[in-house]
């Protein structure tokens, strides 16, 4: 019941006049595969762009850079903003075409170093030659997990929005510098559990931190490609997400 209907409901189609996107190459610490030390994504940029712009990262959840997380960023190119979504699959030959076979290929990924490509993902938007070097974060399910986790390790980010991520460790409150805007289900009783630690640390250090419940949702809401899809709270989440980040990369 919970398998992506992909054909149905994507958004915005690859060659959406609004949006131009491609998939890019770059530079990986340790994700050597069959790739070689490469990762791989799609980075989407507004086609009506001029000059420099602010960036964003789109990570995806635990199977891959599936249509859905594509989707996403073309999404986030049509708000305006330079989006990437690096693909964790990429040095083992990309997102295999199904979600239960993406899932199972990341599982054999070791998770430091996937962090670690995802930093090399923010710090390659932030030298982009059309990015203003102001870059947001946002992902989903494990996604959120990495968004936390960048907030915690790139002092230079400027804004993070996980959604129903694992939440950071009290002990790494004080290392956040970007401020933080967390999306909960109200449903969602495991990933839940760690947020009130998490903000209460957050805010005992001084930091910038919002955490939204969205009522009547479950783990996945955003994502509109399964029956879990709410879309009123997705369409409200998604557009406090879109006002966080102008708010500020600008």
């Amino acid at each position: 019941m919970l398998m992506p209907k992909y054909a149905t409901a994507l958004q915005l189609a690859a060659d959406d006049p609004r949006i131009r996107g491609e998939r890019i190459e770059y530079d990986s610490p340790n994700g050597a595969g069959k790739q070689g030390k490469k990762m791989g994504g799609y980075l989407v940029r507004p086609s009506n762009a001029k000059g420099r712009i602010p960036a964003v990262v789109i990570v995806h959840e635990n199977r891959g850079l599936n249509p859905h997380i594509a989707d996403v960023a073309r999404r986030a190119a049509a708000a305006g903003y330079l989006a990437f979504a690096p693909d964790a699959l990429y040095p083992l030959g990309g997102y295999p075409g199904t979600d239960d076979e993406g899932r199972a290929l990341q599982s054999t990924r070791n998770g430091a170093e996937m962090l670690e490509d995802f930093i090399a993902a923010v710090e390659l938007m932030q030298k982009h030659a059309e990015s203003t070097g102001k870059v947001g974060v946002t992902g989903f399910c494990f996604g959120g997990g990495i968004c936390n986790q960048l907030a915690i390790r790139v002092p230079t980010l400027g804004a993070s929005a996980p959604y129903y991520g694992a939440a950071g460790a009290e002990a790494d409150a004080a290392k956040v510098v970007a401020p933080l805007m967390c999306n909960l289900a109200s449903s969602d009783e495991r990933i839940n559990a760690g947020y009130p630690a998490w903000e209460a640390a957050l805010k005992k250090a001084g930091k910038d931190v919002t955490v939204h419940s969205y009522p009547d949702t479950q783990h996945g809401f955003h994502n509109d490609t399964t029956p879990r899809f709410n879309p009123e709270q997705a369409r409200l989440s998604w557009n406090r997400t879109l006002e966080f980040w102008d708010k500020h990369l600008g």
